[in-house]
């Protein structure tokens, strides 16, 4: 357990459930390459009754997917003790001989016997019958023995949520606990690089996260004896890249049928705020229906994208607003372009990336409010966070964040990215006003109203600096 960064409220459930005296029917989910299934494995590391991974179907033909599924768990019944003598010619009978293994192994014992079934929805091929089987399974037989813990993972959270959470059929309220594991903080991507052995300071840290979103999977690949510019390089932009093809894997891996989805990631990568559904649907040329509307909640559950409203906007409005900060940078400068394999090197420092960095770093804030919160001062007071931007087409004034308090005061979030301490001048000043002010007469907001700045290395002392009243820097994220 000692290699398992943060996690802490995930590694007490688990706890928690595993010493609790009744069956347990766990469902872990997230983003993949987030570290699911590496929180199960090492934190339950060498206590396993079972554990088996699911194949991907990336690899796999599609006429030959079921057959090679059945043998793969055919192997792992093998690994654990089962004396198999033929490969189950179907889920049902592959799950009655994982029962056979189970009781077995719960002869003489009341220790909890755990069974960990990873990548659950690559099991669940067309036609398959795999729902009916693990039916069978928990139902008939898991769901009556105390001292079984069944631990589901995946990274479709879609069809974890319809088939496993929200399912209205033979599973219906049968998942006794759910676990959802977010991307790193900065501070446990700082954490993680230590242990990793990469030498990154603060600044450089957050422009990592800017890049790879707190992805563990994806820091994992850095190499120590490269610079932070050369590692996004080798990651994304070489040749033979890692992650050069990640974006298509990552949705042929989560979908059935993922060019809509890709559709519409590509066409949210393109406007900072976002669209409406309507917006995406002339946009993407996907009918306006129950099909988009499936894609953007199945996107917004795999934590690809976020909706929101406008703050003290028209509540019916939605926007759907790309907020993976990988897949943001990886559709702005690698997707079908060639922009040379030393394109971030030689552009770290170039005006090339500003657009993108004042938009990456408000992804970063986002991510990270509690701690904004914390530096503030109103950890404990209740608070909603939203952009805000003038309705008025003639008007292009917006707010990056407004966190509206329960204690009738309005922090007005200025985010910039800098290199150094940001400098107000008298244009920024004029600025500033003037969006306040628009704030205001449009929002009727009689809250008090903070005006706050988050920058990287503080706010210099001037002539305008002092109608902020209160900065948050790059430290407090961490």
């Amino acid at each position: 357990m000692e290699n398992i960064i943060g996690r802490k409220s995930q590694k007490e459930d688990l706890e928690n459930l595993y010493r609790l005296k009744s069956a347990q029917f766990v469902v872990v989910y997230g983003r993949r390459r987030v570290g699911k299934s590496y929180l199960v494995n090492e934190y339950f590391n060498g206590r396993f009754a079972f554990n088996h991974s699911g194949l991907s179907p990336i690899d796999t033909e599609d006429d030959k997917i079921l057959e090679k599924q059945l043998r793969n768990f055919a192997s792992s019944l093998r690994k654990y003790g089962y004396d198999l003598l033929h490969t189950p010619k179907d889920w049902l009978e592959a799950f009655d001989m994982l029962i056979e293994l189970l009781e077995n192994k719960m002869i003489g014992t009341d220790d909890k016997q755990i069974v960990f079934l990873d990548e659950m929805p690559w099991m669940d091929t067309p036609r398959s019958g795999f729902i009916t089987a693990f039916e069978h399974f928990w139902n008939g037989w898991g769901a009556s023995h105390r001292n079984l813990m069944l631990i589901v993972c995946g990274s479709a959270t879609s069809w974890l949520n319809d088939k496993l959470i929200n399912n209205h059929g033979g599973l219906f309220n049968r998942v006794t606990a759910e676990i959802y594991l977010e991307p790193f903080t900065l501070a446990e991507c700082e954490e993680y690089y230590k242990m990793l052995g990469i030498s990154m300071n603060r600044y450089q840290q957050v422009v990592s996260y800017m890049v790879f979103g707190g992805v563990p999977f994806y820091m994992s690949l850095m190499r120590k004896k490269f610079s932070l510019a050369q590692n996004v390089d080798f990651l994304i932009f070489n040749r033979r890249a890692p992650l050069r093809n990640e974006f298509d894997r990552l949705f042929e891996s989560l979908f059935v049928s993922p060019e809509e989805y890709k559709k519409v990631a590509i066409a949210l990568s393109k406007k900072r705020e976002g669209f409406t559904r309507k917006e995406v649907a002339q946009t993407t040329n996907i009918p306006y229906g129950g099909g988009l509307s499936k894609i953007l909640n199945t996107l917004e559950m795999s934590n690809f994208i976020t909706s929101y409203q406008n703050y003290k906007g028209n509540a019916k409005i939605t926007y759907y607003k790309l907020t993976d900060s990988f897949l943001c940078f990886y559709l702005k400068f690698a997707h079908k372009q060639n922009l040379g394999e030393n394109f971030f090197s030689s552009n770290f420092t170039s005006g090339r990336l500003e657009a993108w960095q004042g938009l990456a770093f408000e992804q970063v804030c986002f991510a990270h409010i509690p701690q904004i919160k914390r530096a503030l001062g109103i950890a404990s007071v209740n608070t909603v966070e939203m952009p805000w931007r003038s309705v008025k087409a003639d008007n292009n004034a917006q707010i990056d964040m407004v966190i509206e308090r329960a204690d009738h005061v309005a922090n007005i979030c200025e985010i910039k990215f800098s290199m150094s301490e940001f400098a107000i001048d008298r244009d920024y000043d004029r600025n500033l006003r003037n969006k306040i002010q628009t704030f205001i007469d449009q929002t009727k907001s009689r809250l008090s109203l903070h005006l706050t700045l988050i920058t990287t290395y503080g706010l210099k002392s001037n002539e305008y600096s002092g109608m902020v009243q209160s900065v948050v820097s790059m430290d407090d994220l961490f």
